[in-house]
């Protein structure tokens, strides 16, 4: 393993009795703020008249960016900055879920700066090092965003969906109510669920000598979700249930497990391409696309990534029957996670079942690779993602 440096200074405060705190916290960073919220279920839950409470109980001026959508886009980048600079925003606060914060984290960044915000994503190499500070309040678990420092915008004009991330962009502060997601219907849960396990899959499955406490607290994470998931779709209002999804979500995604690890994920961009042609929920083609992707890796290397598969088929699913062959037993790991995301998270368990067809495919894999290959778990090639997309339909 390589030698890491871990530093998360996001404040977090968790559960609703910490609530009381948001007015003092964002009146630390400013008096002006943008809030950002998406397409107004905040307003219907009440949780809208909460927030503003807090901050003019400061005294605080109140800008609004609301109508923020699924998979954000770069026009909602710009729409933001531009609010920030016209009434001399100095911190945004942004209510929501994964969307509605990787969103605000540019508009902090596309604020304080001359360029056009798509700039860092049309060219990677273009420097973020400065942003407004950043406060969020959770609504959904899934992204991770409220804790780790990088988020993803799409581009409609030009089919793409792209991620970036920066120190600066990292939220000084984090809201985390899980009575804000009792009202997160069943569909959206197990679609973050999803989002979750793909993040920890991502860097869980990794052909680096690995740090064995980071591959058991992954392993205890992913069954944490496997466990609670289905419980907070059937009882919205279970705080066991969403708080543990909640908790899960931030820690898959902040850096804590990366434990120096060489990576490069590899289903998330491949998702991403399905989510910047087709504008699917990001989490549904997650679930779709990670057990091809286990199968075609397996297939492809089965000496280098056998022994993961095993581990990850014993620890996470319980399955450790003698009599199963190496191969046997990795490949009914791969199985017992598919059928979670259909039987128990009720997503599709294809592409063709959400009306995806092969037509793009080509033109999804080059992009997905941003060169000759991903270098992930096994290297991916764009005819190996093709082979991977086709597999799901």
């Amino acid at each position: 393993m390589n030698g890491f440096t871990f530093h998360i200074p996001t404040k977090i405060y968790f559960g609703d009795d910490e609530f009381g705190h948001l007015g003092e916290e964002v009146a630390s960073h400013g008096s002006t703020v943008l809030l950002a919220y998406g397409g107004g279920s905040i307003k219907r839950t009440g949780l809208y008249d909460r927030v503003l409470s807090q901050l003019r109980g400061q005294g605080m001026t109140v800008v609004e960016l609301g109508g923020i959508d699924p998979n954000p886009r770069i026009a909602s980048v710009r729409r933001g900055a531009e609010l920030c600079r016209e009434a001399g925003v100095d911190v945004v606060l942004a209510v929501g879920g994964g969307s509605t914060i990787d969103c605000s984290k540019f508009i902090c960044a596309a604020a304080v700066s001359d360029r056009d915000p798509w700039d860092w994503f049309a060219d990677k190499t273009t420097p973020i090092d400065d942003a407004l500070p950043l406060v969020t309040v959770l609504t959904l678990a899934a992204t991770g965003s409220e804790m780790d420092n990088g988020g993803v915008i799409s581009n409609p004009e030009t089919n793409q969906k792209e991620g970036r991330g920066a120190p600066c962009l990292l939220p000084k502060a984090s809201f985390l109510d899980p009575a804000n997601t009792f009202t997160v219907p069943p569909f959206q849960t197990a679609a973050g669920s999803a989002d979750i396990i793909s993040h920890t899959c991502e860097v869980y499955f990794s052909q680096d000598h690995d740090l064995y406490f980071l591959d058991t607290f992954m392993e205890g994470l992913l069954r944490t979700v496997m466990r609670f998931a289905p419980r907070a779709m059937e009882h919205g209002d279970d705080y066991e249930a969403r708080a543990n999804l909640m908790w899960a979500s931030s820690w898959a995604i902040n850096g804590f497990a990366d434990g120096g690890k060489t990576q490069a994920w590899s289903v998330h961009p491949m998702e991403h391409e399905l989510s910047a042609f087709y504008d699917i929920t990001h989490g549904l083609g997650l679930a779709i696309l990670t057990p091809a992707w286990m199968r075609h890796v397996l297939a492809k290397d089965p000496e280098g990534t056998l022994p993961k598969f095993c581990r990850f088929a014993e620890n996470v699913f319980g399955i450790c029957d003698p009599s199963l062959s190496d191969m046997e037993r990795a490949e009914a790991g791969i199985q017992a996670l598919q059928d979670f995301f259909c039987d128990e998270l009720q997503l599709a368990g294809s592409l063709s079942a959400i009306g995806i067809d092969e037509e793009h495919f080509g033109a999804m894999a080059e992009k997905a690779c941003h060169g000759p290959a991903i270098k992930g778990f096994v290297e991916l090639t764009p005819a190996d993602v093709v082979e991977i997309y086709r597999a799901c339909l």
